[in-house]
């Protein structure tokens, strides 16, 4: 623990990145609406949906946003009907069912993915001291001081 201050380090940690979770939600749900018209969690699902082209099974998707699975069944039922994923059942599990992203979701997200991602660096620009900033950019190589990003 940290002399530094009330909390140990590794909560003030856990509190900036609760802090910039936090404004990037706020930036992105504004750009994939307005774009997309799809809600946040909608979009974490297409999100996490681009970086598997096989598709991933619900209970995958469930498990890795922290969702429960009677809400994702909402959420993929209602980018179902935009056209944006299809469902198939699993061969030889009758319960399984997996998601995979259309072509139309696909181009949307090739489209929409440049505003999104600035407003990602310009969230975390104005939420994290300079040593935040400096951590991040080994994450992020494009990650710019808060005064160039506004």
């Amino acid at each position: 623990m940290s002399g530094d201050g009330l909390l140990p380090t590794e909560l003030r940690a856990w509190m900036v990145l609760l802090a910039a979770t936090g404004a990037v939600e706020q930036q992105v749900r504004a750009v994939v609406k307005e774009r997309l018209d799809v809600s946040h969690d909608e979009f974490l699902v297409l999100c996490l949906l681009a970086e598997v082209p096989q598709g991933l099974r619900m209970t995958r998707i469930a498990e890795h946003l922290g969702r429960p699975k009677t809400r994702l069944t909402y959420q993929i039922a209602c980018l179902q009907h935009a056209g944006l994923v299809t469902r198939k059942s699993v061969c030889g599990d009758k319960r399984g069912v997996e998601v995979v992203l259309t072509d139309k979701a696909r181009r949307l997200l090739t489209e929409v993915s440049e505003p999104v991602s600035e407003r990602v660096v310009q969230a975390l620009g104005r939420i994290m001291g300079p040593t935040q900033r400096e951590a991040m950019r080994a994450l992020l190589p494009d990650f710019v001081e808060p005064s160039d990003a506004e």
